[in-house]
């Protein structure tokens, strides 16, 4: 039986609306580097490219640590335990923090060694290197603010995201254009020049959101204090719930470092088509990530009040609402292909594996709009955080990756057939989500 209480549709707007908005543009910010490095030079975008590749790890890293926070702690909104959910925010923060630290330290000591592993294309090599010897800085701030944002997220707490996002993305634009291409008198600095503007952007971007924090904020009323503090038991909590989460996005970030990784051995085109295609999808893509997030907070609340039957007709509405989503973001995927494919100076085999990549990708965002809000918003949400994780695990790593060596290494496939390999998983998960949603058991209570 599907919800037809108007207040269930507006508040999903309400949240989700400005998740999408702060992911877009989030994501924006490494896509104007890229835009702007792409009519720059081809090397120094797929230097910025991969080494962005190594950003988009570490973001999912932070994502799965965030949505730990946001699964347990939101079962704890629905019951207002405001003291619980600082001491989850505390065990977040910290984690976030070791990661950030273990990354910088790679990032500073073996930057052409990593950067080797994406291309063995010197010129390539050397543009990532110099993008990375200034965005590895950007790190602590991002970590502090998706982390911040997260705990926010769970008390519905989202407008806030989309203005620093919006105010990092004027300021990154801004600061690019005249650094790369030495505009107004600045000197032209290419590939660092953009890096410089990613760094600023994320230290206003962080700067706004604990000025937010400190003088608006009144829901969990966060303070320095609250992040000195650990409570054991809580630790083990979180990672009794997070560590499928946590494990999962790395091996999701790694999964599409990989595409790069297989793209970028094959042919120089196929690496910068990639960029441009992959830099769009991931736009898109922020819808049905949205929905997820949303699907997210929404069910654990709903289970932390205790209505087990609202749990169960909230999940089949919302499979209704993903649907939907994923047709309209498959059209708008596609009408777009064009007006952005002309923004780039690409080589004519670049511009033309681009658009093919695109057209496979407005395919995929179909199932990926169903199965990926069903199972890291509403089965996730509802507790079940190691489905979730056995299914990632057999479908990316036990079929996706070794087809996609096999097919790029061993029989040496186009570029093409290897790109639909890489995201077959995104249409085979929705039986398995279908079937598990619908009649199989995902909602557990975490709450003490």
């Amino acid at each position: 039986m599907l919800v037809k209480d108007k207040q269930f549709y507006k508040s999903f707007l309400l949240l989700c609306l400005p998740i999408v908005l702060q992911n877009v543009i989030a994501l924006s910010v490494n896509l104007a580097d890229n835009i702007m490095l792409g009519s720059y030079s081809e090397a120094a975008l797929s230097g910025a490219t991969a080494v962005n590749q190594i950003q988009f790890i570490y973001q999912n890293i932070l994502m799965g640590i965030g949505d730990s926070m946001v699964i347990l702690a939101s079962q704890y909104w629905g019951k207002r335990d405001t003291a619980a959910m600082k001491k989850i925010a505390s065990v977040a923060m910290r984690a976030g923090l070791i990661v950030m630290v273990v990354l910088f330290a790679v990032m500073s000591l073996f930057p052409a060694r990593v950067m080797g592993l994406f291309t063995s294309d010197a010129a390539i090599i050397s543009e990532g290197v110099n993008y990375v010897s200034i965005i590895r800085f950007t790190y602590p701030f991002f970590c502090v603010s998706t982390l911040l944002l997260a705990a926010l997220r769970s008390t519905e707490v989202v407008g806030i995201a989309f203005a620093t996002s919006l105010s990092a993305l004027v300021v990154n634009c801004c600061i690019n254009w005249c650094l790369i291409f030495g505009n107004l008198g600045f000197p032209e600095m290419g590939v660092r020049g953009a890096a410089i503007g990613t760094l600023i952007s994320r230290i206003v971007e962080m700067t706004l959101i604990l000025l937010f924090i400190g003088l608006k904020e009144k829901n969990l009323g966060l303070k320095l204090r609250d992040f000195l503090r650990l409570d054991r038991q809580m630790v083990r909590d979180y990672f009794r719930v997070g560590s499928p989460i946590i494990f999962l996005q790395c091996l999701w970030g790694v999964n599409n470092a990989l595409q790069t990784v297989i793209l970028g051995h094959m042919t120089s085109s196929a690496i910068s088509a990639n960029s441009m295609a992959s830099n769009l999808f991931q736009i898109v893509k922020t819808v049905a990530v949205g929905a997820a997030s949303t699907a997210n907070v929404i069910i654990g609340k709903t289970i932390g009040q205790g209505d087990m039957k609202r749990v169960r007709e909230y999940s089949k509405t919302l499979q209704i609402l993903f649907l939907g989503i994923g047709v309209c973001c498959s059209i708008l995927l596609f009408g777009l292909t064009e007006p952005v494919l002309s923004l780039y100076s690409l080589s004519d085999e670049s511009r033309e594996l681009a658009r093919t990549f695109l057209h496979i990708l407005c395919v995929v965002m179909l199932g990926m709009s169903y199965q990926m809000p069903v199972n890291s918003g509403i089965i996730k949400g509802g507790g079940d955080t190691k489905y979730v994780m056995k299914v990632d695990l057999t479908s990316i790593w036990g079929i996706v990756v070794p087809l996609s060596f096999i097919m790029a290494f061993v029989v040496k496939a186009s570029p093409v057939v290897v790109v639909w390999c890489l995201n077959l998983d995104q249409l085979f998960k929705c039986v398995p989500a279908f079937i598990k949603v619908n009649y199989g058991h995902w909602v557990k209570k975490l709450t003490r």
